[in-house]
């Protein structure tokens, strides 16, 4: 009994021992923050940028004509939804598994990239007139993305490693859905969209740092094939939409130059935030379980 005792007692000291090297966190915060600057300096600071975002919600429009107004007053309640299913997730796992630091962790790093969405909104300047028939008032990033992202960005922060693939895919895909509710409502701009999941992974990324240092004894890797919900199969399947979705953009690309539909740069929008926001959960999912997985192998 004493040895038992001892040996549970000795396994955070020697998880907490091998902590997970800081850079590759700050690489990935670095690279959300050239993401974000890349989204405003193209899309806004350019005429070609300005007009495939100001096309895409312009052809909005007729997608929202199409899909009925009851449709798209579900999609008007993913982002609340997303704050919502959060939460109640976030205490649950607080109240039953005792992560309060991770919780902790999660919820500032939630609400600093909300705080910093209308921060950086309210300080980017107008869209400059570069020729293009566009408001000029600034609305990149998106604080519907923004709330959206960072809710799932949260519950996969607070969970155990088992469960981190799937929450990422879950959570990447719920993202992405509530980012494109957006531009079909014509709430937001694709570039709007991406530099909020951009500021999300930000923050993310930060946090993330902090709770596998200060969580070693419960994030620990127990293999791919041993829970479901650590299968491979979902960084795969969020990789491979994330292919899909830049294949079918860069066709898309191709043809905007000569006979298009009514919807070819609305469908290039999609296919942006489909890139980055899948992109963005096989990086989150990579970084949060590649540490653990080479700790186990000690």
């Amino acid at each position: 009994m004493n040895n038992h005792a001892a040996t549970q007692r000795s396994g955070p000291r020697r998880h907490a021992a091998a902590r997970p090297a800081a850079w590759p966190f700050v690489l990935a915060a670095l690279i959300s923050l050239a993401g974000m600057a890349a989204s405003f300096k193209f899309f806004i600071k350019t005429t070609t940028g300005q007009y495939m975002d100001e096309s895409a919600l312009v052809e909005a429009a007729v997608v929202g004509e199409r899909i009925g107004t009851q449709v798209a007053q579900v999609l008007d309640l993913l982002p609340a939804t997303s704050l919502v299913i959060a939460v109640l997730v976030i205490l649950f796992v607080t109240l039953a598994r005792r992560r309060w630091k991770a919780a902790g962790f999660a919820l500032v790093a939630m609400a600093a990239a909300n705080l910093s969405t209308q921060l950086i909104k309210a300080g980017l300047p107008d869209r400059p007139d570069l020729g293009v028939n566009t408001l000029a008032l600034n609305s990149l990033p998106s604080g519907h993305s923004t709330l959206a992202a960072s809710a799932a960005a949260a519950v996969f922060l607070v969970v155990s490693p088992r469960w981190r693939p799937a929450a990422a895919f879950v959570g990447g895909s719920y993202a992405v859905i509530a980012g494109i509710s957006t531009l079909i409502n014509q709430w937001h701009r694709p570039s709007d969209v991406l530099a909020a999941f951009f500021v999300v992974a930000f923050w993310t990324a930060l946090a993330a740092l902090v709770v596998m240092r200060t969580g070693p004894g419960w994030n620990v890797w127990l293999g791919a094939d041993k829970h479901w919900a650590s299968s491979r199969w979902w960084p795969a399947l969020a990789a491979l939409l994330a292919l899909l979705a830049g294949a079918a953009a860069f066709l898309i690309l191709r043809s905007v130059s000569g006979a298009t539909s009514t919807t070819s740069y609305f469908l290039l929008g999609v296919g942006q935030i489909m890139v980055v926001g899948y992109g963005l959960t096989v990086a989150g999912t990579l970084l949060l379980t590649l540490p653990v997985r080479r700790r186990s192998r000690r």
